[in-house]
């Protein structure tokens, strides 16, 4: 395969661009959905194609092809070049590109069993056995599971002399269950914990052994006090911090959002340049590190679509606003003279955009439990799992609900809540996280469907974290106003 993409870098250079590079890519997809005791949805994808794209003249030009004859190829780079050139018409700043030294290597995910060798029977099975288990309860009438599997396999070639390989699985499950009753409907749902890995990941997950718990709090929640309205303690978990973060914290960081080229979905950002290095983003407690080398990160893939070799930074340090998610092509508006890696895309189809990183919640320095954290909360809410969320045009108001809920008082965990959402803006939200468990309780949890761009992708990245407190945020239950 490897060859085809050679093909492409010779014909950039016949054509003289000022650079070039090819992704060849074969990315395999599968994913599963049953209803209560019945396989509802299968979709088993494979796309194999070449993209390529070229600077001419300061402008970028992009063209992509699934045909991967030599001469089809060298149609699509002057297809690509004639874009680029057209592009040059427009009198602004040329794109300029940091000067990082062209990699070479070969990057494969860590795994023991290859999902896509696993039989359909087997893994559906899994989800159909965790409602056989949930079904004894009548109240609860659905059970909803999926699981998702992505192989990518990819040659990175470019006219500087990169020469990058990659082959990268991905691996999620999870289930929800809607309980009825007493006049209301209730939802819970096992949280969806993706990993770049094999299946040996999704065994050990324990699906079916855990629909015992997830069908006990979804009960709970049918017949628990909606949540109060007023300034409450949260403590909030990993497996809900996680979409918090993303949107608080990962997209306004995202460079090309703080620089005003990027406004679809929710906008751009609040975190502009000039507060690089002077922003209080949070407390001092509050560390946000970058880590595309984490082993079993959805954003670990060798090398982001730059060609940039995965590394580690800070973004938050101390809760000051120290970088950004940075491109080959942004970078040096900052005035950086090297990419942090952070240009993906989503197919060889796909010109590559300015996505965010793994970026996870540092945990605490100092010895901290979650049962210590609970007893040193007077009067709180700690909350589990996903839930719906806004956020404004600027990162900065924003709401957020989750999928389990339960009083705090006097220290003590005393009973469920259900419909609990709460409100905040970015900087206050993070200025008033006073405590965050060791790293013992530290887990990387992840989103497998973040979407940006026109047209628009969809790109994946982990967000760890461990249990974090956050004093006298405004609480509302979702019917209280």
């Amino acid at each position: 395969m490897k060859e085809i993409a050679q093909w492409a870098v010779e014909a950039m250079s016949a054509e003289g661009v000022d650079y070039g590079d090819a992704r060849l890519r074969r990315t395999d997809r599968e994913i599963i959905m049953t209803q209560n005791d019945a396989l509802r949805y299968v979709d088993n994808f494979t796309e194999l194609g070449i993209g390529v794209r070229v600077l001419v003249k300061g402008r970028w030009g992009f063209a992509a092809t699934p045909f991967l004859t030599k001469e089809d190829i060298r149609k699509t780079v002057k297809k690509a070049v004639a874009i680029a050139k057209a592009a040059a018409v427009v009198v602004q700043e040329p794109i300029k590109l940091t000067q990082d030294k062209p990699a070479r290597g070969v990057f494969k995910t860590k795994i023991e069993k290859d999902p896509f060798d696993i039989p359909l029977g087997e893994k559906a099975g899994m989800l159909i056995a965790a409602y056989e288990k949930m079904a004894a309860r009548k109240a609860i009438k659905r059970v909803s599971g999926r699981m998702y599997f992505r192989r990518m396999h990819q040659h990175f070639l470019s006219t500087e002399g990169a020469d990058l390989e990659n082959l990268v699985y991905t691996s999620a499950a999870t289930y929800n269950a809607t309980a009825v009753g007493q006049g209301d409907f209730q939802t819970r749902g096992l949280p969806e914990y993706p990993k770049n890995a094999g299946f040996e990941w999704i065994e050990s997950l324990k699906i079916v052994d855990r629909a015992d718990e997830v069908a006990e709090d979804v009960m709970k929640k049918l017949s628990a006090d909606r949540g109060p309205a007023g300034k409450k303690d949260l403590i909030l978990l990993p497996s809900h911090l996680c979409l918090t973060i993303h949107e608080s914290v990962g997209h306004p960081t995202e460079l090309d959002r703080v620089l005003g080229w990027e406004a679809n979905f929710a906008g751009t950002s609040f975190a502009t340049p000039e507060k690089r290095n002077q922003f209080r983003y949070g407390s001092p407690l509050v560390n946000f590190t970058a880590d595309n080398t984490l082993e079993g990160g959805l954003a670990t893939w060798g090398n982001d679509d730059d060609g940039i070799v995965g590394k580690r930074w800070p973004i938050i340090k101390d809760g000051i606003l120290v970088n950004y998610g940075t491109t080959r092509d942004t970078a040096h508006f900052i005035g950086d003279a090297e990419s942090m890696g952070c240009n993906r895309a989503d197919s060889y189809a796909s010109q590559p955009i300015n996505r965010i990183p793994n970026l996870s919640l540092e945990p605490g320095k100092e010895p901290l439990s979650l049962d210590e954290l609970i007893a040193d909360t007077e009067d709180g809410i700690l909350i589990d799992g996903m839930g719906s969320f806004s956020i404004d045009q600027r990162r900065y108001n924003f709401q957020f609900g989750g999928d389990m809920f339960y009083e705090i008082k006097k220290g003590k965990i005393t009973k469920p809540l259900k419909d609990v959402i709460y409100q905040a803006i970015t900087p206050e939200f993070w200025n008033a996280c006073d405590a965050i468990c060791d790293e013992r309780f530290w887990e990387p949890y992840g989103v497998l469907n973040c979407g940006k761009g026109e047209p628009s992708q969809t790109q994946q990245m982990t967000h760890g974290s461990a249990p974090a407190r956050f004093r006298n945020i405004d609480v509302g239950g979702a019917f209280n106003g």
